[in-house]
Order: C-alpha cells, then structure tokens, then sequence
C-alpha cells in the first residue's frame, strides 16, 4: 500500500478492458493521482501526444496498456494499422518517458509475440525462436519492438522499464463486438443471443482444435501491479493461469454455462490461429510473486453474468 501512497500513476488505456481493473485496484491500494489519458484527447500515434502527457501528469511511474488489440478477424483486416499504431505508441512513450526522466515504464506486451510454433508451456527465452502466427503477426512483432527499446534503454540510459507478456485475458467489461472481439465474449454473445432468438445453432470459426490459456481480467491486473512494486528488471515476464484448454471444449463449455442446448457448426474455411498456447509462468512467481487466483469455470460465469446485466 505504502509503495503507490505518494506516486503520480499515468495508465495508458485505463478506462478500457484491463485498465479499468488496474486503475480500481490502484485507488484501492491508496494512489491518489492516477492519470487516464483518453484516446480522443491523447492520440499517443502522435508525438505531439506523447510529450503532451508527461508535461501534463508529471508521472512517475507509466503503465502503458493501450493498444489497437482484435481478434483474428480483425487482425487480418488490420495488420498495418495494428503494427503502426502499437508500435509508434510505444516507443515515443518510452522515448519521451527515458528524456523526462520517469522513474519507471511498464510495457504490456501479447502472447501474439511468441514464434507460432513455440513449444509448451512457452518460455520467455523462446521469444526469438521463430516468427509469430500470421494472423497476428504485426500486433505481436510490434509489442515485442518494446522488449528491445526496454532492454537497450536500460543498458544505455539506465531507464527502468519492465515488459510483461499476459495470455489472453477474459472478464467482465470485456469488447463483446463481434466484429472485433476474442473468442470468449464472442462465444458467450453468440450463445446468449441464439437462446434469445430461439436458434438451433451457432457458427464457430476454425477447427475447435487449437488450445488456449486464458487468463481473468482480474488476476492480470494484480500481477500488472505487483510487477511495478516489485520487478526491476527488462528481462520478460509472463502473466497466466497456468493451464490449457482446445477451442471445442471451451465452446462446450460456454454453451453449457449459458444454457444453450443447440447445435455447434464448425467453418473449418476460417483459420484457427496459432496451434497451441499456454505459458510457463514460474518467472511471474520468482520475481514478484504472481499467482493466478480465479478458477476459470468461477470467472466464465462471472463473466457470463456481467454481459447478461450489461449487453442492452
């Protein structure tokens, strides 16, 4: 509690997904002066934006969450624009963070940055093993540009900054758009919405067979936080729960807990997106003590239950 008493916090899309939950835990943990830039008043594309932020907040300490994030559907519509956008965000915020002499940056990367064929569970030494999955390809090489600024800055400049690698996230205030969400809301809308119409059958994309780690919105923003306190170094970390789960059985899953009872259709013609994924996350726990807490059934109903009281 102590450790954020007195620091003047900027969070990076803290009134979106994740941010929202670092920005409720940071108030919790007695921070007084959080800073949430908006998009439409800081375009941190921008240079301008950039240096705008630093003059204005005066932080301390940055955690910069935004990020032009999609599921695989819009990943192949935006691939430029995703690489840009992340990239030039992150960068010019390090940059401008190491010229104004900010105690300490932290960079959220993607498990997206991880070679397609990295074996399981990944290791953040696997890293530069391979390129990344096609599909997301640009978003991953361009958050994993960061770990690069964040390593040479410390070695040149001494410049604290810390990368944290999260596997996919999950929870309430989730993007439930279909036309840009994960799979998890995206499942849940789809299911939620057959019951409400009275449909016999849902479209899933894919084969069902690749596997996913998913991580509870929740217990990312508590190790996001406890790496601030705690990590002082460029070395990457990942942030997961530790356990590994195919598409088809999640979509089993999440129809059961939404009490849809129709049929599932496979379109195999859409692409499944990279094999396997699930991280070793014992680096997490040495350096600052990280341990996912909420079970995934516990945090798909939570889940569920938010979207059923929020989706008008």
């Amino acid at each position: 509690m102590s450790f954020w008493k007195d620091k003047r916090v900027v969070v990076t899309g803290g009134a979106g997904f994740l941010g929202s939950f670092v920005v409720d835990k940071l108030k919790e943990r007695g921070c007084s002066e959080v800073t949430v830039p908006r998009s439409k008043d800081y375009d941190f594309v921008t240079h301008e934006a950039c240096e705008r932020i630093y003059k204005y907040a005066r932080p301390d300490i940055v955690l910069h969450l935004a990020a032009r994030v999609g599921g695989i559907g819009a990943n192949r519509e935006n691939p430029g624009k995703f690489f840009y956008d992340n990239l030039m965000m992150g960068v010019q915020l390090i940059e401008e963070g190491r010229k104004y002499g900010l105690k300490k940056f932290l960079a959220l990367g993607t498990i997206c940055a991880y070679p397609k064929f990295t074996p399981v569970p990944f290791k953040e030494e696997d890293l530069w093993n391979g390129y990344p999955e096609e599909t997301n390809a640009p978003y991953g090489v361009a958050k994993k540009a960061l770990l690069v600024q964040s390593e040479s800055y410390r070695q040149q400049y001494g410049f604290n900054s810390v990368f944290i690698l999260p596997v996919n996230l999950y929870g309430p205030r989730d993007n439930f758009d279909l036309n840009s969400s994960h799979v998890i809301p995206a499942l849940i809308r789809k299911c939620t919405e057959a019951i409400d119409r009275g449909e016999k059958k849902i479209t899933v994309w894919g084969t069902g067979k690749p596997t996913r780690e998913f991580l509870y919105v929740e217990d990312c923003a508590e190790g996001i936080l406890l790496a601030a306190e705690r990590y002082d170094k460029s070395d990457p970390v990942n942030l997961g729960a530790g356990f590994e789960i195919s598409i088809r059985d999640l979509v089993e899953l999440i129809a059961r807990l939404t009490g849809f009872k129709g049929d599932i259709v496979w379109d195999s013609s859409k692409p499944d997106g990279q094999p396997r994924r699930m991280l070793d996350t014992s680096r997490a726990k040495k350096e600052f003590g990280f341990e996912a807490k909420i079970g995934f059934k516990d945090g798909l109903k939570k889940t569920i239950e938010w979207w059923k009281s929020n989706k008008a």
